[in-house]
């Protein structure tokens, strides 16, 4: 048994295919257009956004006599005027390690612009537990007592669970599954456990608003804020709005803009 924190990691991101993007700037008459975006998520989602106005440069489309330059102030504006759509073309591919049961029905309520996978405990057994201790119990010198003696507990059914049914010595993986998923149903909500999350960009920003507000589950706060540290300053253009507020040891993200 032992108490763990989350871990978040960034492991894949939009990639611009640039053949494909330059010929269909040749095709929409604006094979000079070019962009500083800091990466490819925010270059894609600057293009995306001119696509819809055809403000590649001025006269592309007659209405337009001027275009906002540079990839920072046209998001900017994308953001202050909530023309959140464009938004939703970038993804990005999260894993998050050592977070609870608990966090992951938190987690998968965010559906709209997300895909996940996570770890089956199905097939996975637990010959250890591992979970999160939240700020209440850990400053409590009975609570951490308590916790620690349940945990300890529980790993202890587990592990009389395998030996009473020889899991280990069952040679049929169909048996082993479902013996697996029936001990499964002693361990704690708690357990730590692995998901993988996507998400646009659009949902991304919804959520750190949502689960970094002080009113939401203290585990999901704790790993949203890891998210936002990993994300600021590598897409500054679409996440460079928010200010952050510290509540009890955890930063609160605010924007101006936003339900973008």
């Amino acid at each position: 048994m032992k108490f763990v924190e989350p871990k978040v990691f960034l492991v894949g991101e939009t990639r611009i295919i640039e053949d494909q993007l330059q010929d269909y700037l040749e095709h929409v008459g604006a094979p000079e257009w070019t962009s500083d975006a800091p990466s490819d998520a925010e270059r894609l989602t600057e293009m995306l956004g001119r696509l819809c106005y055809r403000s590649f440069k001025p006269g592309l489309n007659p209405n337009v006599t001027r275009t906002r330059e540079g990839n920072g102030p046209y998001l900017g504006h994308i953001l202050e005027v909530g023309h959140g759509s464009v938004l939703e073309h970038a993804m990005l591919n999260f894993v998050f390690a050592d977070v609870s049961r608990v966090f992951t029905h938190e987690l998968v309520r965010h559906r709209a612009g997300t895909a996940i996978s996570q770890e089956s405990l199905r097939f996975v057994r637990l010959d250890s537990l591992s979970t999160y201790v939240p700020m209440h119990i850990k400053e409590s010198e009975a609570g951490m007592e308590i916790m620690t003696r349940t945990v300890e507990h529980l790993e202890q059914v587990q592990k009389e669970l395998a030996e009473a049914y020889k899991i280990d010595d069952e040679k049929k993986f169909d048996v082993k599954k479902k013996l697996t998923s029936a001990f499964r149903r002693l361990a704690p909500i708690g357990v730590a456990t692995t998901i993988g999350w996507s998400c646009n960009m659009r949902s991304l920003r919804h959520v750190l608003e949502m689960r970094t507000d002080p009113g939401a589950e203290e585990e999901i706060r704790f790993v949203f804020a890891k998210v936002y540290e990993l994300v600021k300053d590598r897409y500054p253009n679409l996440m460079g709005d928010y200010e952050s507020t510290d509540v009890e040891g955890i930063p609160w993200l605010q924007t101006k803009n936003r339900k973008v």
